[in-house]
């Protein structure tokens, strides 16, 4: 617990010039002013987070964490518990869908197994945090007990201060387990006092029937454990897995280090719900990446104030939409390091005209 608590010490909102610079920067560029929208947000963000102008992004990584959830044996999952290890060994070799769309951003992609419940053959580029092999069953007790709860955010947090060390500048999130989707559910009823009606999707592809089992399953659960809404810890203990609250970590490690974090989807998005229920000021850190389509991920960017880069109607979680908005946020940066200036470009200023506006874009404003 003290490498945790010492860490949340480091976490306080963005400070420095970065972002007006960015800002300034942008409105000098050779357009109208704002007429690039959210990618010039984007650029700005990127600036004020990471306390650095012009921002650069040499090495983005996004951290795939994997494990296994008790609560699968109330049959809550359209597949069954072994796809959580061999999808596992498909990210290592390379073939998932976020392996793809992490090589045409030019990222890393970083697969840790915290706790998957078959066994995994070795592989020089599986890292083993496990916890346990599997959380317990929700439905009928606690997920973990709260040392296995901080021990799972605290694997999360040494993955990022390791890799803050080679040159990481980027942070994506992605994850892995059958039956996350029931303790995303359950995390987000716990942390939000929105009813698991109101949060629980169809996941892997249940049916309808098998998504009102899913929600009496979580609506046992919450009873049953009944997770304390105003301690993030106590609710990734009762209702979450592991590599839920590994990405809790590697989130709050990235708020520490100032280095920008993409929330992946869903499962990613309850991850960030948690570690702002821990240390409030990390949502200054955070990009969403992408709209999914699972009900529950709506009520999740609204709880943390974040609006979508991306909506392309996907749900797949792994990581896929972070790789994405890595794409975007390479073309936000290369916009401000690339760009030919008004002056630079010989080309005259709106300011010029007396009819021209000196009011900046109402997107200046976000959080």
């Amino acid at each position: 617990m003290a490498t945790l608590l010492k860490l949340l010490d480091c976490i306080a909102p963005p400070v420095g010039t970065a972002g007006v610079q960015a800002a300034q920067a942008l409105d000098q560029l050779t357009k109208p002013r704002g007429s690039l929208g959210r990618l010039e947000e984007l650029a700005q963000r990127l600036a004020a987070i990471s306390g650095r102008f012009p921002p650069e992004i040499r090495r983005p990584v996004i951290f795939t964490l994997a494990a296994d959830h008790g609560v699968v044996a109330e049959g809550v999952s359209a597949y069954p518990q072994i796809v959580t290890a061999q999808m596992v060994e498909n990210f290592l070799r390379g073939g998932a869908a976020v392996n793809v769309l992490a090589r045409h951003a030019g990222a890393e992609v970083i697969v840790a197994d915290l706790g998957v419940a078959a066994p995994l053959p070795a592989h020089p580029a599986l890292l083993s945090l496990r916890i346990a092999a599997g959380t317990a069953n929700m439905a009928k007790g606690a997920a973990m007990t709260r040392r296995e709860a901080v021990a799972a955010i605290e694997a999360g947090l040494g993955l990022v201060e390791a890799e803050r060390g080679k040159g990481l500048d980027l942070i994506g999130t992605g994850e892995m387990g059958i039956g996350n989707t029931t303790a995303a559910s359950a995390i987000v009823s716990a942390l939000t006092g929105l009813s698991p009606v109101e949060v629980t999707g169809w996941g892997t592809g249940v049916t309808e029937e098998g998504r009102r089992h899913k929600i009496t399953v979580i609506e046992r659960a919450l009873a049953l454990n009944r997770p304390d809404a105003t301690d993030g810890v106590d609710v990734l203990a009762k209702v979450g897995g592991f590599e839920i609250a590994g990405l809790a970590g590697v989130i709050l490690a990235g708020a520490a280090f100032r280095i920008p974090v993409i929330i992946d989807g869903f499962i990613a998005g309850a991850a960030a719900l948690a570690a702002v229920r821990i240390k409030p000021e990390t949502r200054h850190f955070l990009l969403a990446s992408h709209r999914s389509t699972e009900p529950g991920a709506e009520h999740v960017l609204a709880a943390l104030a974040l609006v979508p880069y991306l909506d392309l109607q996907m749900r797949l979680g792994e990581g896929t939409g972070a790789a994405l908005c890595i794409g975007l946020a390479r073309a936000a940066v290369k916009i401000l390091g690339e760009m030919a200036t008004f002056k630079s470009a010989g080309v005259t200023d709106r300011s010029a005209c007396p009819l021209s506006s000196p009011r900046s874009p109402s997107w200046r404003s976000f959080p």
